[in-house]
Parts: C-alpha cells; sequence; structure tokens
C-alpha cells in the first residue's frame, strides 16, 4: 500500500509540473473535458470503489483546494472530511494495551517450578510466601495453577506416602 500511495503522489507531482507549463487555454479545455467525464461516469456509477491511497490523495488535496471548489470531487464534502478525520486519527492513534492479567514471566515459572522440586514438602501458599519474600509479588492461586499446569501434584502426595 505504501508504494501505490508513493506512486499515487508522484503521478500527482508530475501532473502538476505538466500543468504548469501549459498554456491557460488548454488547461481550460482539459479542465472541461474531464468535467464532463465526471458528469458522464456519475450517472453510470452508483458507488465508487476508491483504495485507500486514493482516498488519502484526495484528502490531502482537498486541503489545497478552497471549500467552495470541493464539488468538484468525486464524493461530498462530508466524506473528504471523515477521510482527513480517520488520517488525522491514524497518525495520532497509540497500541492498545492488552486486556487481562499480565502473563507470569517465565523466570518466576522457572523459579516456582524449582522450589517446588526442592522442596517437596511445601504447598502452593509456602512457596509464594518465599517468592513474596524475594521480592516476586505473586498470588497463591498463580503459584497453584503453575504447578497443576506442570502437573505436578499437591504437597503431601508429592513428598511420599504419608
Amino acid at each position: 500500500m505504501i508504494l501505490s500511495f508513493g506512486y499515487l503522489i508522484l503521478r500527482q507531482v508530475l501532473q502538476l509540473l505538466i500543468q504548469g507549463m501549459r498554456g491557460d487555454r488548454a488547461k481550460d479545455v482539459e479542465i472541461l473535458v474531464l468535467r464532463h467525464q465526471v458528469a458522464v461516469l456519475r450517472r453510470q456509477v452508483t458507488r465508487l470503489d476508491l483504495e485507500p491511497a486514493d482516498r488519502a490523495v484526495l484528502a490531502a488535496l482537498s486541503r489545497l483546494l478552497p471549500r467552495p471548489r470541493w464539488p468538484a470531487f468525486v464524493v461530498t464534502p462530508a466524506t473528504l472530511l471523515r477521510w482527513h478525520r480517520d488520517l488525522v486519527a491514524r497518525r495520532w492513534t497509540y497500541p492498545r494495551a492488552r486486556l487481562g492479567r499480565p502473563p507470569i514471566a517465565a523466570e518466576v515459572r522457572a523459579l516456582v517450578l524449582r522450589l517446588a522440586a526442592e522442596n517437596p514438602s511445601w504447598g502452593h501458599r509456602r512457596i509464594q510466601g518465599e517468592l513474596v519474600g524475594l521480592g516476586y509479588p505473586i498470588a497463591a492461586r498463580t503459584v497453584w495453577t503453575i504447578l497443576h499446569t506442570a502437573g505436578i501434584d499437591p504437597a503431601p502426595r508429592r513428598a511420599g506416602p504419608t
């Protein structure tokens, strides 16, 4: 899309340069021809299928024309304003934050599994207390979930027969 947008911009700039070199009479005739073609196309096409690059070019060009000249566009002025708002909004939007709880770091997960393996008599609450003492704020339920996902049984069954 970026390449097509760049191509359209380059075409518009070259057309402006060519228009600057032509005489006034040739420009007036070309404008009349183009207006007639637009009128014919408006009668035949019910809905335009514009690409995003086309919309961006038209929105940018609308800033160069005075407002009373906007009926020259094939779309309504409200549509041009909406496209311009979308361009500005896309420029100033930031990535959205992820919803829900943040994932548990792999380091904490490995530490929970290591504590459970080295201390078979500790339950999930004891492991959680040790982690809080080490500076890892984690809930006991999260420790239980990590152990359960890893297939490690609760503490009394993990230590052997009682």
